[in-house]
């Protein structure tokens, strides 16, 4: 898991907690599918379970959870969480290849995106911007 300096007056934001369903079908599909890194996989205390995973590259993972009545939101309303790639084109065929549902690229004012949702439908979106690769 990659970090970044703590720098004062700075907020990081470092993790995004994901709401599903069936926290091991959505690690299966984070780690095996769309190729997350799997930081841990912990219960700390009976009836809590956390799976923290992180995209390659990327500073802020995403937390799988049960048990945490203050992170309870209804699973698959998680909306559009973005995840930047340098060829959308190389990024969208590996999804498929693992068996993600990936939708077309849509070029938006010079912006590509690509969608697709987990098994929960929590939906994500795969964005380049050609300027900065």
């Amino acid at each position: 898991m990659a970090t970044a300096e703590v720098s004062p007056g700075a907020l990081l934001l470092e993790l995004v907690m994901v709401p599903v369903s069936d926290i091991d079908r959505a690690k299966s599909f984070y780690a095996d599918q769309v190729g997350f890194e799997v930081d841990l996989d912990v219960s700390p205390a009976e009836g809590v379970r956390l799976v923290q995973l992180t995209p390659p590259g990327s500073y802020c993972s995403i937390m799988l959870s049960s048990g945490i009545p203050h992170a309870d939101m209804p699973a698959g309303s998680l909306r559009s969480l973005h995840l930047v790639v340098a060829d959308i084109e190389e990024a969208r065929s590996r999804l498929i290849a693992r068996g993600v549902d990936a939708g077309e690229v849509e070029d938006l004012g010079g912006v590509l995106y690509v969608g697709f949702a987990d098994p929960d439908g929590n939906t994500w979106t795969l964005q380049h911007m050609p300027w900065r690769t």
